[in-house]
């Protein structure tokens, strides 16, 4: 968790702001079990949220130069994000695969990249473009893919109501998105051992 003192959240707007809605829902802030939820809740946005602050390239100090030209691909990465619609969460995993032109990333920095970028106030879509235009750019790969899977807590107990519903997107760049042979390898590699 970031340093509080360093983070763009200003922790007692939101403290107060929380009081407000405690008030609005027709709560007494000063009972027992809500005397520190305010502070909680500051907290908790300046945790989930941490990625605002935070710029991914930093994750890059590890690329090494290989002459490795086969497929990529780091599945079942845990994510969470924040929905900017409802500011609830949605919670997924992230398969990123990438196809090197000469270098390939450390395997932990691939997702160390999926949290800069998820924790933010985000939407799926977005945040699959993000991650997919970012490997392009700094790594200059031949391809990259990457696909979401999340639940999204906005859909499945409010709203609609539909739990266990599961959106999935995806962003091909490069190799992966001109060459059907080789997108087709990729998500079949993603997609490998799902039953």
């Amino acid at each position: 968790m970031q340093n509080e003192q360093s983070s763009h959240v200003d922790f007692l707007r939101i403290e107060k702001a929380v009081v407000e809605i405690l008030e609005a829902v027709g709560e007494n802030p000063q009972r027992e079990g809500l005397q520190d939820t305010p502070r909680r809740v500051a907290r908790m946005y300046a945790e989930l949220l941490a990625g605002m602050d935070h710029d991914p390239s930093e994750h890059l100090g590890t690329i090494f130069h290989e002459k490795y030209d086969e497929i990529v691909l780091l599945k079942d990465i845990p994510f969470y994000s924040i929905c900017e619609h409802h500011l609830m969460p949605f919670i997924g995993k992230a398969h990123v695969a990438y196809l090197p032109d000469g270098k390939v990333l450390g395997i932990s920095k691939l997702a160390r990249v999926v949290d800069a970028f998820a924790r933010r106030l985000q939407l799926q879509e977005r945040l699959t473009d993000q991650i997919a235009d970012f490997l392009m750019q700094k790594l200059n790969p031949q391809g990259v893919s990457v696909v979401l899977e999340a639940s999204h807590s906005c859909m499945t107990i409010r709203g609609i109501r539909k739990p266990g519903s599961v959106m999935v997107t995806s962003a091909l760049r490069g190799i992966f998105k001109r060459d059907p042979r080789s997108r087709a390898e990729v998500l079949a590699l993603m997609h490998a051992d799902r039953r």
